[in-house]
């Protein structure tokens, strides 16, 4: 099998160049947002403390005061500014008292789950680690859950806290800077909508993860190839096909690609290049025709094709569908995961504005 790499043109190398200048703004974007919520919300505990307290050691009507003033931001400035999201700003100020102590690196969400983490010295452990190696909040949620601190006290050989460490950083989940804008905290406090193009992006990926796993686990001579496999139609034309697997035993190439919305003509013309593509340039001598499979979800509709160039459609009938899933099968499989990514998904919203 060949695969031969087409040379970078000088459109390819300028586009790199403008994507990470872009790349690059849009998280400085996105931090800065995220820093000066946080410095917000560290503000307005440190308000909450003062007018409840007014120099004594302890509030004389801490709770009532924040449920009043939760009910009247919650009108004007969203669920963001609940009783419950207050009351873990006043926290974050007891527990950060000096602001030049905050980290832009962090998110609200981490400095929510370190406010569960009961010691000082575990909360520096955390942060630093967090910082360090960039933890995403689930990473840092795992973390804290798995009691990492106290089995890197607990283990006073280094080789073993190494061992320790390893393990851990095996489960590390990286956090990028568009999971920012994401933030349900971060939409609310800048009075945004959320941008359903993220979530369709979330929801693809998990569709594209399952069926790679579906095929798979046919036991029908399936073998994984690529994921995102780019195919150059010309100078600077660059397209990617979500999935692409050999079959061993039909001797052929499946090339599938995923489309989160209904069937077009331009999807079938498309699909049709990809086939084509692999005819022409991947294929072996040897090797059956090419199959190529579109996928479209909707909310209520999902739409299964397969796709062979004309003159190789006979075999399909014949051959093929022994081996294939059919398209009754895609249908169910496809359906039952868009509806636990959405359930998923609405439970993580859901649970985030608590």
């Amino acid at each position: 099998m060949t695969n031969k790499k087409s040379p970078t043109t000088p459109v390819d190398k300028l586009y790199k160049s403008v994507k990470q200048i872009i790349d690059q703004a849009r998280g400085n974007v996105y931090r800065a947002a995220n820093f000066a919520m946080v410095q917000a919300y560290w503000q307005i505990g440190k308000l909450i403390v003062v007018e409840e307290q007014k120099g004594k050691k302890r509030a004389d009507y801490g709770d009532e005061l924040i449920k009043k003033l939760a009910l009247r931001l919650s009108v004007e400035f969203g669920k963001g500014f609940n009783d419950r999201n207050l009351w873990y700003m006043k926290q974050f100020y007891l527990c950060w008292p000096k602001v030049n102590a905050l980290r832009s690196e962090l998110s609200w969400t981490h400095y929510r789950l370190l406010l569960k983490v009961e010691t000082e010295d575990a909360r520096t452990f955390y942060m630093n680690e967090c910082i360090d190696a960039n933890w995403s909040t689930r990473t840092l949620e795992r973390q804290v859950n798995s009691l990492y601190f106290d089995r890197m006290i607990m283990t006073p050989a280094k080789k073993a806290k190494a061992l320790v460490k390893k393990e851990a950083d095996s489960k590390t989940q990286v956090m990028r800077p568009s999971d920012i804008i994401k933030d349900p905290y971060v939409l609310d406090f800048l009075n945004l909508k959320p941008n359903a193009a993220f979530y369709e992006q979330e929801l693809e990926q998990s569709i594209i993860d399952k069926l790679q796993e579906f095929l798979l686990e046919l036991g029908k001579g399936f073998c994984f190839v690529a994921r995102q496999y780019r195919l150059t139609a010309g100078p600077g034309k660059h397209f990617y096909a979500d999935l692409v697997f050999y079959n061993y035993i039909l001797k052929c190439f499946l090339v599938i690609d995923l489309k989160t919305g209904e069937l077009t003509h331009q999807d079938i013309g498309q699909m049709d290049m990809y086939v084509r593509y692999f005819e022409d340039k991947v294929k072996q001598n040897d090797d059956n025709p090419t199959i190529g499979l579109i996928l479209c979800t909707e909310k209520n509709k999902t739409v299964v094709k397969y796709s062979l160039l004309n003159e190789s459609k006979q075999i399909f009938a014949s051959r093929y569908k022994t081996y294939l899933p059919s398209e009754k099968q895609l249908q169910q499989e496809i359906k039952r995961e868009r509806e636990l990514a959405e359930t998923e998904k609405y439970l993580r919203l859901k649970s985030a504005r608590k």
